[in-house]
């Protein structure tokens, strides 16, 4: 019972932090003039929990478990994370077709990596490099784009309409952000950070409950964590990317997902190998996981290209993520690690 309830309250952290970081991102892109789609890419896109899962795994010599890390997350946050904003929330989203062809493009780095053959300090640090420029094409497009991507496609159609493209920035669609907006930019900034810790705890706190009701209640731990893991494990990315379209904000869950993605198949990997040693790319891992990645992004990419997340989008990532599943354990028998 005592697992049960430490679960339980790490979800309650969990969702809270959610919230407060939805609020404060929009709060502090209104203060400070920053684009909140820039924001989220920043401090959602880069998953610490993950990052540091990832290492420390590479440290204990199981890099190939590592690999497996990036492959799970990135097929998780569009087959899962993705599949349930559209599925939950169907809603209009406006994102710059040129972050989406470098969304779509990105796994691509992972054939390369194949030719390579073993990831060393040098591509490490070069992985590195490409998203620390991914971050930074997308300050600068967003400080040049004539209209910011921190306002969702109604407040354009109110703008539209006859209203005013600057009306109250502190809302997005029929959402107020924050009730602090008396506090400057870069101290609803640092609000924002709080909260982003308070979600690496709430998961922390979670996946201590899930071990605890593995002990307590005797369940296979290959069912558990093809099932019931996988859904917490995935609980941060789904709420940061669900909450926020439910709550008018649907460009803070597409940063989220974008910014996981591309920050996986670069800075995540990267900074692993820097950390924990070389990691030898397999031939093998080509032949099913990657491919079932880059036709699940870029069915992803259509459906964010069309201006509009419906719900058949996520019956049809959902689906596949399903199908990957029982592929990957019938045919292969292992599945990558999914550290999301």
């Amino acid at each position: 019972m005592t697992s049960i309830l430490i679960f339980a309250a790490g979800a309650a952290l969990l969702i809270y932090s959610a919230e407060k970081l939805i609020t404060y991102l929009v709060g502090a892109a209104r203060g400070l003039a920053i684009s909140v789609f820039l924001l989220a890419v920043i401090f959602t896109g880069i998953e610490f929990d993950d990052l540091v899962f990832g290492v420390a795994l590479n440290l204990e010599g199981l890099e190939d478990v590592a690999l497996g890390v990036v492959f799970g997350t990135v097929i998780s946050m569009v087959g899962v994370v993705l599949a349930l904003a559209a599925l939950i929330v169907p809603c209009r989203v406006v994102v710059p077709k040129d972050y989406l062809v470098i969304f779509a493009v990105s796994p691509l780095i992972l054939v390369g990596l194949a030719f390579v053959g073993e990831i060393g300090t040098v591509v490490a640090v070069l992985l590195v490099a490409l998203f620390v420029a991914f971050v930074a094409y997308v300050a600068v497009r967003e400080r040049t784009r004539s209209v910011a991507t921190f306002r969702d496609s109604e407040v354009l159609e109110h703008a539209g309409r006859g209203g005013t493209a600057s009306d109250d920035l502190s809302r997005t669609g029929d959402m107020t952000i924050t009730s602090k907006r008396h506090l400057p930019g870069w101290a609803l900034l640092g609000l924002a950070l709080l909260a982003l810790v308070g979600l690496v705890v709430g998961a922390w706190v979670m996946t201590e409950g899930t071990e605890g009701i593995l002990e307590d209640y005797g369940l296979a731990g290959t069912v558990f964590g093809a099932t019931i893991a996988t859904l917490v494990l995935t609980l941060e990315d789904i709420f940061l990317t669900v909450e926020p379209a439910r709550r008018g904000a649907p460009l803070i869950g597409i940063g989220n997902v974008i910014g996981s993605v591309v920050f996986s198949v670069t800075a995540k990997l990267g900074i692993i190998v820097l950390a924990g040693g070389e990691i030898e790319v397999t031939p093998d891992v080509f032949v099913w996981h990657l491919p079932a990645l880059v036709v699940l992004v870029a069915f992803s990419t259509w459906a964010l290209w069309s201006g509009r997340l419906r719900r058949w989008h996520g019956v049809v990532l959902l689906g596949a993520y399903v199908v990957y599943w029982i592929v990957s354990f019938a045919v292969f028998g292992v599945v990558p690690a999914d550290a999301d």
